[in-house]
């Protein structure tokens, strides 16, 4: 299940043994032995989100890296082409950053504690005492202000030009 929703076979080994670590952890929660299948299921779904979630998170990022890679510079010295990308990465992080600068206080954590730091809901939750469903709104809202944002839009443009 697991590599046909990944088709990576080394991370579906790491995200099947992330899973029933996660199941060995958590089996007394079970009650019910009749349960038990849907139980690991759900968590077994719940990681593969996880995974598909921070690698489109990530891709965000490796564009940048990918196409700086990929155009030839030419340079009269080695260091140039290292020190275009030194340029190019700094902007793109200067740029996010005044992006996250304009977010709300909540907003913006819940934003970096769930894609930065890799925090779940729950454990956001735990962090900054809230409930769940005040984390997923806080994140909800980031995430369709980060997607709206026109500097955003300009930064993924430029990088897949």
């Amino acid at each position: 299940m697991v590599y046909y929703s990944i088709r990576s076979q080394v991370d579906a080994e790491d995200i099947t043994q992330d899973v029933f670590l996660k199941a060995f952890q958590n089996i007394s929660s079970v009650k019910e032995a009749v349960k038990f299948r849907s139980w690991l299921y759900s968590i077994t779904l719940n990681r593969i989100r996880d995974f598909q979630r921070k690698k489109r998170f990530r891709s965000l990022f490796k564009k940048e890296d990918h196409n700086i890679d990929s155009e030839p510079v030419e340079a009269a010295t080695g260091d140039q082409p290292e020190a275009l990308e030194q340029v190019l990465k700094k902007d793109f992080w200067r740029q996010i950053g005044l992006i996250m600068e304009r977010l709300p206080k909540m907003e913006r954590e819940v934003f970096l504690l769930r894609f930065f730091d890799q925090l779940s809901i729950k454990e956001m939750a735990g962090v900054l005492k809230k409930n769940e469903s005040t984390i997923k709104t806080h994140l909800y809202r980031a995430l369709a202000k980060f997607k709206k944002e026109p500097a955003l839009r300009r930064l993924l443009t430029e990088v897949v030009q």
